[in-house]
């Protein structure tokens, strides 16, 4: 990791921490996870809004009223709209995403859970989702938190990566070995 990739990490956690603390502070916690969840899938979904708050062109007048405006209309706690107020005033509504990811991870030690990544192909439903969460936590014996992520190169499957443990288990992947077996029959039939 690069020294300045390093500092802006240490940066977000910072902010994340310091929202959980504002949200606990104020007995809004559930609430506000509530609201980051939300926002970062709004943030997926709207080019837009991601070419907003990644823009330095906005002067904070201008992203103020924005963020105040989707904030309002998406009925988000008090701390959370303060909370944007102080990124946009700080100069870095550019880093929210990594904020919302670190609150959840910050969330996420805190409650004990293990966190997996999973790559798929595809997005998965909410009910596919749950399923998946359900069966490692059994597997693992442990609360887990799931974060999916849509990778389309991996052509199907699933990459799943708990701690430094990778379970590759994608089309990609099973492609890739096949490839190999046949080049290395290929290989003992010319040797023949």
């Amino acid at each position: 990791m690069s020294a300045s990739n390093q500092a802006s990490s240490l940066v977000c956690q910072r902010y994340a921490n310091a929202l959980i603390k504002q949200a606990e502070k104020e007995k809004s916690l559930d609430r506000v996870e509530r609201d980051m969840h939300e926002l970062r899938a709004m943030i997926k979904s709207s080019g837009e809004l991601r070419s907003v708050i990644r823009s330095p062109l906005f002067n904070g007048d201008t992203l103020t009223k924005a963020m105040f405006a989707l904030a309002d209309k998406a009925k988000f706690q008090n701390v959370t709209k303060k909370f944007l107020g102080v990124l946009i005033v700080n100069s870095r509504l550019d880093a929210l995403e990594k904020t919302i990811a670190e609150f959840e991870k910050a969330l996420s030690v805190r409650r004990g859970e293990v966190n997996v990544d999973v790559k798929v192909a595809q997005d998965l439903s909410a009910k596919q989702k749950k399923d998946l969460e359900v069966a490692l936590s059994k597997s693992l014996g442990r609360d887990v938190a799931v974060k999916v992520d849509v990778v389309p190169e991996i052509l199907g499957g699933m990459v799943v990566t708990i701690g430094s443990r990778m379970i590759d288990n994608s089309v990609a992947r099973k492609l890739s070995r096949l490839r190999s077996a046949m080049g290395a029959q290929a290989n003992d039939s010319q040797a023949a």
